[in-house]
């Protein structure tokens, strides 16, 4: 019972699905189109065969009355005679009567007809059934000459093509049914593999995917659109359950730090004690705690896309010569190098947000001057490609552990050799933000030693 209903139900559904009531549509219009041709095919046939059944009949009335001579017409009635005996008058009929309507020669018995192509019963002529017979009467020497074909031949081809189209219709409409409810039933499937794709990614299960048939139809398409949107939307969430975690831990020792100053200050505060140093530091440390909090939403804000509007042509080489003009000194005092070593001549332009690129190589630079000893060399670098510019930045300092190279990216991360230096770990993931945000592949490479950043950013457009 329960398996009849689910068999009822999914039957149901197919009849009310779009692709279903689409093959239903295009089949229709389909056997419209057919019939319409087929009509009209028929008609044309029709109208050909009368006109060949005429042909003939004057025809053959042209050669029976050729025979007739002046004076002489021993020749027509033998003709006459000859055709009336060789055709039985079911299917062919000759008279030829005189002037005062006796038969001279004939296989029927006289009877009126007018002159030319007309049809006739053949009861009219005295003969059995309803057969229609098409006749041509006409005056040869003084008498009347009537020759005519019987519709039977016609009708019977008529009849054969009527009765062909008849059966190529049964056949079209079962193919277009059979196969209208077949391709239906194939892409419902698929649909209902989307449905319960994103019902299962709503229960919670980012990991479920839409199954692709391979074929790269508009199903495969946007289905693959959909995996790449579930792909980023488990990118998100992951980040976010990341994020989170990160918050929890990184700004709990900072907030126990600011709670202890405060109890501190509190304490010394009872005692008449001056606080005002404490003070002090518990207001630097809420100012770190916000900074972090700001990087962490304005990353957000990167990452949703709302400055894509302030999108303009950028020269991505004007923007590397002035950070490394602003940032030299910085480094000298650190006792280290920062050039701008390799610079194309031409404009680099690409479409993009000159503050959110220029705080991307300026992370990167003070990231490079933070974390390397003195004597570091930085090094910036630019090349026009055929498809756009790479934008590089290496040291030759201590580098990142490979295994790393991927993890420095996310929010709040640190390495251990750096937690000892300020910072909040959301330089690097600033930097990949904006990379995103402007279509950027971001690398990281091993030197040997050292580090090497590259950007390859795509050109402008038009």
């Amino acid at each position: 019972m329960l398996k009849q209903k689910a068999v009822s139900g999914k039957s149901s559904r197919l009849l009310r699905s779009t692709p279903f009531r689409l093959a239903l549509a295009f089949g229709l219009l389909f056997i419209l189109a057919f019939l319409v041709a087929g009509i009209i095919t028929y008609q044309l046939l029709k109208r050909d065969l009368a006109q060949a059944l005429d042909d003939s009949v004057r025809e053959t009335y042209s050669v029976v009355a050729s025979t007739y001579s002046p004076a002489d017409i021993e020749d027509l009635v033998a003709a006459v005679a000859a055709y009336a005996r060789l055709n039985n008058a079911e299917d062919s009929i000759f008279l030829l009567s005189g002037d005062k309507g006796k038969r001279l020669a004939g296989n029927v018995s006289p009877f009126a007809a007018q002159d030319g192509l007309s049809t006739i019963e053949s009861g009219d002529i005295g003969q059995k059934g309803d057969d229609r017979i098409r006749i041509l009467a006409g005056t040869v020497g003084g008498n009347r000459l009537i020759v005519g074909e019987s519709f039977a031949e016609t009708e019977d081809l008529e009849r054969i093509a009527l009765m062909s189209f008849g059966w190529a219709t049964g056949g079209i409409v079962l193919l277009a049914c059979g196969g209208g409810a077949f391709l239906a039933a194939r892409a419902q499937r698929r649909l209902d593999g989307i449905e319960r794709a994103m019902t299962d990614v709503s229960a919670g299960d980012l990991a479920r995917r839409i199954p692709l048939e391979g074929n790269g139809d508009d199903i495969d398409v946007v289905a693959a659109h959909m995996n790449q949107a579930l792909d980023r939307l488990s990118a998100l969430v992951e980040g976010m359950r990341q994020v989170s975690a990160d918050i929890a831990h990184d700004l709990k020792t900072p907030l126990n730090r600011l709670k202890m100053t405060v109890e501190q200050a509190i304490e010394q505060g009872g005692r008449g004690e001056d606080v005002r140093p404490l003070l002090i530091d518990a207001r630097e440390e809420s100012d770190r705690i916000n900074a972090t909090f700001e990087a962490l939403l304005r990353i957000s804000q990167i990452e949703a896309g709302a400055r894509k509007a302030r999108f303009r042509p950028v020269d991505i080489s004007d923007i590397m010569a002035s950070v490394a003009e602003i940032y030299c000194g910085v480094a000298e005092d650190n006792g280290q190098s920062l050039d701008f070593a390799a610079r194309p001549a031409s404009p680099c332009m690409v479409n993009g947000d000159r503050e959110l690129l220029t705080q991307l190589f300026v992370n990167l630079v003070e990231n490079a001057i933070n974390h390397c000893p003195p004597t570091t060399r930085i090094t910036l670098a630019l090349q026009a490609g055929d498809d756009g510019f790479a934008a590089g930045i290496s040291d030759d300092g201590p580098g990142i552990p490979e295994a790393e190279r991927e993890l420095v990216f996310r929010r709040l991360y640190r390495l251990d050799k750096s937690r000892t230096t300020s910072g909040s770990g959301l330089g690097l993931s600033l930097v990949k933000a904006i990379a995103d945000l402007h279509a950027a592949r971001i690398t990281l490479t091993d030197r040997h030693p050292g580090l090497g950043v590259t950007l390859v950013f795509p050109a402008q457009q038009g």
